[in-house]
This record gives C-alpha cells, structure tokens and sequence, in this order.
C-alpha cells in the first residue's frame, strides 16, 4: 500500500505556512532549544544530586512503555554512540531490573506520569539506594513517587512527543557526564548545530537546498524501507519510522542495513523500476490493474562510513539513498568530524522534518 500522492507543492512555502495548522514545523525545529533547557539545567545544579565520588556500577535507563518510543530510541541510540567512550555501562530496559542497588544510576525516562513501570523504577531504585534521576512530566504518581527523593528533570518546553526524542539524548548526555567526569560534550555546541539543521530544512528553503524537503520528495507515493548501518542508526531508524507514520501516516519498513542489503541482492526495487520506465506510458489500470508501488530505499549511516556503504549499494541497484548528517546540499554547511550522538540528532531533526512536509503536502 502507498501513501496518498502529494497536492501541495514542497516550494510553496505560503502554502505549507497555511496547512501547518498544528504548528508541526515549529515543533520540529526546536530540538536545539530543547537542548539548551537541558543544558541550563545542568548549569543551575538541579543535577548535583547524582554527583558522588563513587563510581557507577551502572546507568540503568528505564524507558517504559509511553505514548512515543523516543525515551527507548534515545536510550538505545546513547547505548550505542556511548560504548566505546564512556568508562560506565548503560543499559537499557523497559523495567527496573532486579538488581538494582546503591552501586547504580538509574534513568528513569518517558512521557506518561502514570506508566506503572517508571513508577516502580522510581520508587525500587530509590528503595534500594541507587540514585535516581527522572526525564518525565513531573505529575501524578511519578511525582509522588519522586518528591524529595530522586532528581527530576521534567520538560521546561512544551513539544510533541514524537518530537522529544533529542530532550532525552540531552538528558542522558548530562547525566553521563555527571556521574563519569571523563566524558566532556559541549551541549551548547550541540543545540547549535541541531539549530543550523533545522535552518537547512526550514519552509522557506528551497527543495534543491533542503535535505529535509529533498527527501520527502523522495519518498512521496513510494513504499519506503528505513535502513540503519550499526545499532545506533538502527534506534533511529526505528524512531524516524515511528514519526513518519504517526505524523504522516507514511507507512515506512526499519530494519538493519544487512537486511536491506539482502532484500536489495534479491531484486529488491529493481522490478518496480523497470515498470516505471517500460510499462507505464501503455499502462491501463483497468486492465493491467494497479501499477506497482516503487520501493526507495534509505539507509543511515555514520559521516565516516558513507563511501562504503555507498560502494556496496550501488552495486546492487534499486532506488537506493545512502544519508549521513553531513550528506547536505551546500558543501560549506558540512560538519566533518563530529561525535556520532550529533550526527545522530542532526538525522534525527532531518527524518521528523521530512515526516511534517510529508504531512503538509498531502493535505
């Protein structure tokens, strides 16, 4: 099944400005400010709390099962882009895990201040003696079970949550270099870059220029296969497919960049092409029946692995993107170099912009 085709133009820009009724633009380009709120709170000392001379047995996130899965992404995505640089483990569960204790850190992360899991994260941890720190609304039982004794770090801006996956990517930074004083991120230097991101996608550029409005072109009336090079593309695959259909309804398939790479040795997309260019000039629907939906391809990967990933799936044909965060179309707004937690945000600004034009252009 494919999504509906398009009825508003993606450089219309007064047009967009007049569907975007929800304000969905805006919200998705505040990932920076989102950022810096978290930025400033680590500046004013609501963190201190989790400072010991201890070293952590463990960071334990605990993301529930909220309304979004943006708190399991960025668990998922920190775990990932954090392994090989900080000295403490972080590991990622639904639950509170049965052995918690005072040797540990646990985040308790999501959007429902009724999810009975973080709940009882909250007060198991703090029963036990591990220090707590909550990323969540600050209301009802979580509140409760919180009050006076665990860090919380609720939202300080009102955004979506399918737009709040880069408020617990910060959240998780801060605590990490709390508790491990080896880890330096410069989150300021970050919500800048979040910020020039979001400009490169903004209405008023046009789609040559704009990664965002570029890909959802792409992917308008297609079948879509989201792929992620390495496990934390793979999180933001999944995240970024979770958004397309929410805000979109733009049905998308995430899955790792092997298994994409099989379906696409396998003739994946390349029957579909062909129609396009062969048949569909003679093409009766009434006869023929219905002309094959087209399947694009995007795959996610790291700044630094883009050429081999593009080399291995050239080869193979098909309507195939390869995406990394400096893959942009001015050349002078590349950001070589930087951490994979950033290019990971600056994907995941790009994806959930691409997800709102989608929106906006089907009416």
């Amino acid at each position: 099944m494919s999504a509906a085709p398009a009825t508003l133009d993606l450089d219309d820009v007064e047009g967009l400005i007049a569907a975007d009724r929800d304000g969905l633009l805006r919200a998705a380009s505040m990932a920076g400010a989102q950022i810096r709120a978290v930025a400033a709170a680590l500046t004013e000392g609501e963190l201190d709390d989790l400072r010991s001379d201890q070293r952590p047995r463990t960071v334990t996130w605990v993301c529930g099962r909220g309304a979004s899965g943006a708190p399991g992404a960025a668990g998922a995505v920190l775990a990932a882009a954090l392994g090989a640089t900080s000295s403490i483990p972080l590991v990622v569960t639904p639950d509170v895990p049965p052995w918690i204790g005072a040797l540990d850190v646990v985040v308790v992360a999501g959007d429902d201040a009724a999810d009975p899991a973080l709940v009882t994260a909250v007060a198991t941890g703090v029963r036990r003696g591990a220090r707590v720190i909550v990323v969540a609304p600050n209301d009802g039982p979580l509140r409760d079970a919180a009050a006076g004794r665990a860090v919380v770090l609720p939202p300080r801006l009102s955004v979506p949550d399918d737009f709040g996956l880069t408020r617990y990517l910060a959240a998780g930074l801060a605590t990490m270099m709390v508790v491990d004083p080896q880890l330096r991120i410069d989150l300021d230097a970050l919500a800048d870059e979040l910020d020039a991101e979001a400009l490169r996608n903004s209405a008023a550029r046009e789609l040559f220029t704009n990664p965002a409005k570029n890909l959802a072109e792409r992917m308008s009336g297609r079948q879509v296969v989201l792929a992620g090079e390495g496990a934390a593309m793979l999180a933001l695959v999944r995240h970024a497919a979770t958004v397309l259909l929410r805000v979109a309804h733009q049905l998308v398939t995430a899955t790792s960049g092997a298994d994409a790479l099989v379906a696409l040795h396998g003739g994946l997309g390349r029957q579909t092409v062909e129609m396009s260019y062969e048949d569909s000039l003679f093409h009766d629907s009434e006869i023929d029946g219905p002309v094959p939906a087209r399947v694009r391809t995007v795959v996610l990967c790291a700044d630094e692995e883009r050429p081999g990933v593009i080399a291995r799936m050239d080869a193979l044909g098909g309507d195939v993107d390869v995406l990394s965060a400096d893959d942009v179309p001015d050349a002078g707004l590349q950001v070589p170099g930087s951490r994979l937690e950033q290019q990971i945000a600056m994907l995941a600004v790009r994806l959930e912009m691409t997800a709102v034009y989608l929106k906006l252009v089907r009416g």
